[in-house]
């Protein structure tokens, strides 16, 4: 059985990154993590900081969606200092971590979702949200909001069920959190570093997603485009061939697989 509440110590305990994580800020219940570690930002926080929630009461996703944390969930933010070359890589470096972590968990496959969405057997498991503040020439910091489905059975909620799954439907036994963070933490700075450092990780992201190929709708604003994701760039951008023949490039928005 799953704990029922995280433990600072048992995060942190021998955790084996520099400076990811190694700073934890456990909350029982906060309106959302995201706003808690904007002001550790502000107040120029260690990198690597994260701030944690057992309970959400104003979380949200993407395009200012509302994001369900019921308890026995997963809701961390993590601040980082990257140079500005580098924020095209964050929805990479995101969902690319949250993949990893959980196939070394759980041994359950993940694919990605244009743009940073990782999904089981087609259904949501986690959602990202990127929030970055700069200026001309520097990032004042990059905030990364993680949102798994853990511990929780998707038919109680009617508003996601169809749509999400959650690691303990998809193993039919509670997930152990704190494991799954620590390797969070892991795999995301094995990924940052190596990143600094000149690697690409875009090959790997490119290919663990499943929306090329695929038709989509694409919601831009108030117009909706629909055509065959032919292909993605290294900035992390979307191609969309449309139906007339003309390539479309996204940047943001919201994809809906149509197939």
């Amino acid at each position: 059985m799953s704990e029922k509440h995280i433990s600072q110590e048992q995060v942190t305990g021998g955790l084996p990154t520099s400076y990811m994580g190694r700073r934890f800020l456990h909350h029982a219940i906060t309106t959302s993590t995201m706003d808690g570690a904007r002001q550790e930002a502000l107040n120029n926080c260690a990198e690597g900081t994260a701030v944690f929630a057992e309970q959400q009461t104003k979380g949200r996703g993407r395009l200012k969606r509302e994001w369900l944390t019921p308890p026995g969930n997963i809701a961390v933010s993590i601040i980082l200092y990257p140079p500005k070359s580098y924020l095209p890589n964050l929805i990479m470096l995101s969902s690319l971590s949250v993949k990893k972590a959980i196939e070394a968990v759980t041994g359950l496959a993940c694919q990605l979702k244009w743009p940073n969405d990782v999904l089981i057997k087609g259904k949501k498991v986690c959602g990202i949200l990127i929030e970055t503040k700069t200026q001309i020439d520097k990032v004042d910091y990059a905030i990364i909001g993680i949102g798994i489905n853990c511990n929780l059975h998707i038919e109680k909620h009617a508003a996601i069920q169809g749509i999400a799954t959650s690691l303990m439907d998809e193993l039919h036994q509670p997930v152990d959190r704190t494991a799954l963070l620590r390797q969070l933490f892991i795999e995301m700075e094995n990924l940052y570093t190596v990143g600094l450092k000149g690697a690409a990780i875009f090959p790997e992201w490119r290919d663990s997603l499943c929306t090329l190929g695929q038709p989509v709708s694409a919601r831009n604003g108030d117009e909706v485009f629909e055509g065959i994701a032919e292909a993605v760039q290294e900035d992390g951008s979307l191609m969309i061939r449309m139906k007339d023949g003309d390539l479309m490039r996204f940047t943001f928005g919201d994809v809906t697989l149509r197939g």
